[in-house]
């Protein structure tokens, strides 16, 4: 049976993309002034106070991130709050692509584009006046690289659900998504269906320095990629990723297929033998497909 991966534009930038994506704004439009937000969609303003014309003219005090969300500050307390969601990417200094384009904000140092590929219309900017309001579309996930032990066990044992699904709960820890938990669980020699109640206090500092690592390994790495100038390959499967994206290639730890489990629009990928003991996990199509056939470990597939 063939599989196709998923194409690379339909997976959400998570924290080590948007982080790079901050810094690489912030460089361009600290201090400058914001002469005007044109909006090419007209679904992707969400909010209708503060106006747009209430944050012309303003001067940019800082950018940051709120999860996946990267936050334009502008004086008066007034924020710019970008969600890329699944195919939102940024441009910057170029000409608002037709189809594709949602909004130019026009700073007095270069314009900063919105696009989205793809017909569904998800990513989205909120204007948004004072700390208070801001705090409010804030999911309150705790940010995971410089999180202590103790409280990373805290988060992770509260309630009963997989560590795939816990990983990746905006509400717990901030900004991984699908494609860093299964480089983090993998990193881990962890299933991505052992539940976290599961876990020995050994599992869990190794689950803990594995999610430090990995998204932090990660972010200096797109930090060196993109230099200076700014990020235009925001993708999900990259090159030197263990197992996301990489469905029947080797694992690069032991060479055994990387296998999968496909649901929705997600899919999680992982190593049978480095994280699972060397059994497969049931993948619902094709494990209804197979019934008997289903292969139950990978020396058997």
């Amino acid at each position: 049976m063939s599989y196709t991966a998923p194409d690379d534009n339909v997976r959400v930038p998570e924290l080590p993309d948007v982080t790079v994506y901050v810094e690489a704004i912030e460089r361009r439009i600290a201090g400058a002034t914001l002469n005007r937000i044109r909006f090419l969609s007209p679904f992707v303003l969400r909010t209708v106070d503060p106006s747009p014309a209430d944050v012309e003219g303003k001067r940019v005090r800082g950018v940051r991130r709120i999860g996946k969300r990267i936050v334009i500050e502008l004086e008066g307390e007034l924020f710019i709050v970008i969600h890329l969601m699944i195919a939102g990417r940024f441009r910057w200094n170029e000409k608002a692509p037709g189809k594709i384009g949602l909004a130019a904000v026009e700073f007095s140092t270069g314009n900063l584009v919105l696009t989205e590929a793809g017909s569904k219309r998800r990513a989205s900017i909120h204007l948004i006046r004072g700390e208070e309001d801001l705090r409010r579309v804030d999911p309150g996930g705790w940010e995971v690289v410089d999180i202590s032990l103790d409280d990373f066990r805290r988060l992770l044992t509260r309630e009963r659900h997989t560590l795939k699904r816990t990983l990746t709960d905006p509400h717990v820890y901030s900004g991984i998504g699908n494609s860093y938990s299964d480089e983090i669980l993998h990193r881990a020699r962890l299933s991505p269906v052992q539940m976290t109640t599961n876990l020995d206090d050994e599992e869990i500092e190794r689950l803990w320095r594995a999610t430090r690592d990995t998204l932090a390994d990660w972010t200096d790495r797109l930090r060196r990629e993109t230099g200076e100038g700014f990020p235009e390959k925001v993708t999900a499967f990259r090159g030197g990723m263990a197992v996301h994206g990489r469905y029947g290639k080797p694992c690069p730890d032991c060479g055994s297929p990387v296998q999968h489990i496909v649901y929705a629009d997600n899919e999680t990928n992982y190593c049978a033998r480095c994280q699972t003991g060397g059994k497969l996990l049931a993948d619902r199509a094709l494990s209804r497909l197979l019934h008997g056939d289903w292969p139950k470990s990978i020396d058997e597939l």
